[in-house]
């Protein structure tokens, strides 16, 4: 299986659809810094949460280089320890939405994706039959996606 670490949004994203199983369909596995443990237990009171350290699939780890951060002071805590912890893990794809977290995440050579990126590999792989309904959620709980973005995933997903 490979090595995948999250960030937050995608994590909250998937959650707010009812969608954080297909993390574990697609990828076995999934590793979480601190901070995302954290910012996630910040939304306790939304309907959606759920309390990720009782999930066994999800692995919630320390980072080892907290000096490392100091290199990312234009990031939010989750989305540096993010990228940290998929250095250091030398994981295979890091999860991460936000525009200045994956330039961040392409300079440290990570390979990248996205809530959407990984709605598209589900229904490549069956697990989804389609995207459109979800996208259309995802815009009702406040997730912004242009126009023009949501028509070429849905090209993409051959939903046109």
């Amino acid at each position: 299986m490979p090595k995948v670490v999250s960030n937050t949004t995608p994590l909250l994203s998937l959650l707010k659809i009812n969608q954080l199983d297909l993390l574990k369909h697609l990828y076995g596995c999934i590793y979480i810094p601190e901070a995302v443990y954290k910012e996630i237990e910040a939304g306790k009171n939304k309907k959606f949460y759920q309390d990720l350290s009782k999930i066994e699939w999800i692995k919630i780890v320390k980072i080892r280089d907290q000096k490392a951060l100091k290199y990312f002071l234009d990031l939010d805590s989750g989305e540096a320890e993010a990228i940290v912890l998929a250095t250091e893990l030398m994981a295979d794809l890091i999860i991460i939405d936000e525009k200045l977290g994956r330039f961040h995440a392409k300079h440290a050579e990570l390979k990248i994706t996205g809530t959407i990126g990984v709605l598209l590999k589900a229904k490549s792989e069956g697990l989804i039959d389609r995207i459109k309904p979800l996208l259309n959620e995802l815009i009702e709980m406040d997730i912004w996606i242009s126009d023009k973005l949501k028509n070429e995933i849905l090209e993409i997903a051959r939903e046109i």
